[in-house]
């Protein structure tokens, strides 16, 4: 049990790291858009192979259709309120105000939990983690925490509100993913096959409006490749698994 919070935190320490980078070693924009290509690429490998692929295994079609619309729909919803609220531009690094702080925060912490607790599920009747889940998360969360925490020093935000903000996240993520081990050790496979493809549904809808245009910003013609080399790496960390 306890497993799955340590892992929840070090997926969600990238999100720290990312702070602490953009503080203290000013990466370029650029190396933050391909990071986030990449990451996106894992992400989707990461939401097809490990999530959607596993539900219809145990769940069948149905409960992965559904769970997956229901996840992208949600998704979608409250990204649509928190746009409006100041965190359209939640991982861009130059485009957010004082006032979408905390629009910022709870954009990133919808991002978080759902991937932070189907890392937690991915722990139940296995000895080890799910590498792959690891890596997506990681690599996802490692260049928003990067171009948020630019975009809130831009908004006037003090170095420690930052790192606090950011610490909160990867506790919210420990948390979730001690609560997906918890919560579903016992969920019938139909069950797990709906919430597995809810937040593959969840992460796929996040990739396509957030990460992905947003990486192409930074990165330019250039994020289709790095987003093809992170598919690549989800793939081999998918086969090196089975």
């Amino acid at each position: 049990m306890w497993n799955a919070a340590l892992w929840g935190a070090i997926s969600g320490s990238a999100v720290l790291l990312g702070a602490l980078g953009a503080i203290f070693l000013h990466i370029p924009k650029k190396v933050i858009g391909d990071i986030m290509a990449c990451g996106t690429g894992v992400l989707i490998g990461a939401a097809s192979f490990e999530l959607l692929g596993e539900s219809v295994h145990k769940g069948g079609i149905a409960a992965t259709a559904t769970g997956f619309l229901a996840g992208a729909l949600l998704f979608t919803i409250f990204d649509c309120i928190i746009s409006k609220r100041g965190a359209k531009h939640r991982k861009r690094s130059g485009k957010n105000s004082q006032t979408a702080g905390l629009a910022i925060f709870i954009g990133t912490v919808i991002d978080a939990i759902p991937e932070s607790m189907m890392l937690g599920a991915s722990l139940i009747g296995r000895q080890s983690v799910s590498w792959l889940l690891v890596v997506a998360i990681f690599l996802s969360n490692l260049p928003e925490g990067l171009s948020s925490t630019s975009g809130l020093m831009n908004g006037g935000y003090s170095k420690t509100k930052i790192f606090t903000l950011w610490l909160s996240v990867m506790v919210i993520s420990s948390l979730s993913a001690w609560a997906g081990y918890f919560f579903l050790a016992n969920a019938p496979d139909f069950v797990m096959a709906g919430i597995a493809a809810f937040a593959g549904g969840g992460i796929i809808a996040m990739v396509s409006s957030t990460m992905m245009p947003e990486a192409y910003e930074d990165s330019g013609p250039v994020t289709g490749m790095f987003a093809a080399i992170g598919l690549l790496i989800s793939l081999l960390l998918d086969h090196l698994s089975g």
